[in-house]
């Protein structure tokens, strides 16, 4: 039907006869002349229509916005440039214009700013944009170069089930009734997880997946029901191993794709190191700004909120030095404060230089000149600058210090334009859930804990000093955002029992879900372990937008809908019946 696209017409075909297919992007009819925009996938290109070619001429001054057209005509110079457009130097004079499909008016125009919920409404007319375009056509450039270069270096590529056995990874599974097996369910998986691993020990070595995931959660913008991860796992291999050969594969693709040189070895810092210094596991190195802890320095203060959480021995107090901060006005800091507030923060103090040294700081009071002096200093604060504490729990502190700390750095324009790769190592094995009474995992409970391997008992050494183990989890993150995520697994069937008791799973609960797993395990399974890249952030980042629905085709709103389908949407009770489902009618409404 065509046999060029419009956005890749250029002068290389001048004189030539072509045949083009596409929307009408503009329709301009100027009287004596008409110009029509007719865009693809590949972009656009300028139509001329002259009026010699009456019947030509009747078309395309009939033409409306979105409108399918075929154009036949003959390429030659444009008179006036457009140096906006690929094809700006050429334009296809029309000697034939067929309209394929008349569109009604739409709802919303491409070139306006539509909200959200119309765009995902209408989602086929948003896809059509040519910003869309660009984005879902980045993913696509990003996968086939991720596939590329695993399949040339021996990975292979193996399909794991989507209907599969409820387990445990830590958000809540999609169920599946199954119809042959009345009251039974299958789960759709939240990763492959347990399928890869059962994989190395079956000795396929190298394995690597492009897998759909599916986790029953809060969503928001970069997390979706359902999401694509690049799956991967290796035998024999230690941290080390897994981290510079997925190193080299995003450094390669960022090359392929963006023409992005990334660092020739990417920076490694500790959980407990990024949670000091950034009050993040994930943080934005692009961004200058650090936390300085200070309890030492002001115990002794008369600032009773200071003092209180500085003897506690699972308090924080941290410091964040704002450059040139001084200049904020009490609204702004205000404003901080009550940022930090939906982070947890109780409260926020501060001190502020002025240009001529002078202080203006609620607590200034509370201290003695010398402590005042040495808490300037430790701070490393200057004339002009600003520096804000957060005092209370360490897990909140961090929490809200690290908001804090991105918000300053983005409002006051200190982050820098650069790409920043990282490694995030030694992250806790466990954490202890207050409300639960017990402990869970960090990453997941298949991640082997960092033990001493000289350890006669390596199990026993886990259990006396669970509330101190590091595991051997590992996340890469790019410009504040986790890319991937990953650990050497438990390969050992007792160390893998282990886990799961101090998790609460009792050896009957852990036989019942996990029963082919442990079995694996005992029959020689290798030291493996791998890492899973989300390819919605990736692609995200790559395309420069900071929403995952952007770069997804068809996503899904932050309540859970997909507006386009009206998905979900009630089942008819004959469909119900078959897979032996029945559903309970709503609780009603308590009112007062």
């Amino acid at each position: 039907m065509r046999t060029h696209f419009c956005g890749l017409i250029d002068e290389a075909l001048t004189g030539q006869s072509v045949t083009l297919c596409g929307w009408t992007d503009v329709a301009r009819n100027l009287g004596g002349v008409c110009f029509i925009d007719l865009r693809d996938h590949h972009g656009i290109v300028q139509v001329l229509v002259e009026p010699e070619q009456a019947e030509v001429f009747k078309v395309a001054a009939s033409l409306g916005y979105e409108d399918v057209l075929k154009v036949e005509g003959v390429v030659r110079a444009r008179h006036s440039v457009n140096d906006k457009l690929k094809s700006g130097q050429v334009e296809v004079v029309a000697t034939k214009i067929t309209l394929l499909n008349k569109a009604e008016p739409l709802p919303f125009h491409a070139h306006e700013n539509a909200g959200e919920e119309t765009r995902l409404k209408y989602r086929y007319l948003d896809l059509r944009r040519p910003a869309m375009q660009r984005m879902l056509r980045t993913r696509t450039k990003l996968v086939a170069a991720l596939r590329q270069w695993l399949d040339a270096r021996d990975f292979q590529d193996i399909e794991t089930p989507i209907l599969t056995k409820a387990t445990p990874e830590g958000a809540r599974d999609f169920l599946v009734p199954a119809r042959l097996h009345p009251g039974e369910f299958y789960a759709l998986p939240q990763s492959p997880q347990l399928f890869k691993q059962i994989l190395m020990v079956a000795g396929f070595d190298r394995y690597y997946q492009i897998a759909r995931c599916f986790r029953d959660e809060a969503l928001r913008a970069d997390r979706q029901l359902e999401f694509t991860q690049l799956d991967m796992e290796f035998a024999f291999v230690g941290e080390r191993d897994v981290q510079d050969t997925t190193e080299e594969m995003i450094r390669s693709v960022f090359r392929e794709v963006m023409q992005v040189e990334l660092a020739v070895e990417f920076p490694r810092i500790t959980y407990a190191e990024a949670m000091r210094r950034y009050g993040s596991d994930k943080p934005d190195l692009r961004n200058p700004l650090e936390l300085v802890d200070v309890a030492a320095l002001v115990k002794d203060s008369e600032f009773k909120v200071f003092t209180d959480w500085a003897s506690n021995p699972e308090g924080r107090i941290a410091a964040l030095r704002i450059p040139g901060g001084a200049v904020l006005s009490r609204k702004q800091i205000d404003d901080m404060g009550a940022h930090a507030a939906r982070y947890g923060a109780k409260g926020l103090a501060y001190i502020k230089l002025g240009e001529n040294g002078e202080v203006t700081s609620p607590i200034a009071k509370f201290f003695s000149e010398s402590a005042f002096a040495a808490l300037i200093a430790a701070t490393g604060l200057h004339n002009g600058d600003l520096v804000f504490f957060g005092a209370g729990q360490t897990g909140t502190v961090s929490d809200f210090m690290g908001a804090l700390r991105l918000k300053a750095g983005k409002d006051l324009g200190l982050v820098e334009d650069r790409w920043a790769p990282l490694w995030v190592t030694d992250f806790p094995m466990f954490e202890w859930d207050e409300e639960a009474q017990r402990y869970v995992a960090l990453h997941h409970p298949f991640t082997a804990p960092a033990v001493d391997p000289t350890l006669i008992d390596a199990v026993a050494d886990l259990r006396a000093n669970a509330k101190t183990a590091v595991s051997r989890g590992y996340d890469m993150v790019l410009n504040g955002n986790e890319i991937g995520g990953g650990s050497i697994r438990i390969h050992r069937s007792d160390m893998q029992s282990a886990v799961f008791e101090l998790l609460g799973i009792g050896a009957q609960e852990a036989e019942a879900k996990f029963g082919f797993l442990l079995d694996a395990l005992r029959y020689g399974a290798p030291p493996h372990g791998g890492i899973a890249f989300g390819i919605d952030r990736i692609a995200a980042l790559m395309a420069g937008t900071e929403s995952i629905r952007d770069v997804i085709a068809f996503p899904k709103t932050t309540t859970a809908q997909c507006l386009m389908t009206g998905a979900p949407s009630p089942i008819p009770d004959a469909q119900l019946a078959e897979v032996h489902v029945s559903v309970r009618p709503k609780a009603p409404k308590v009112t007062e």
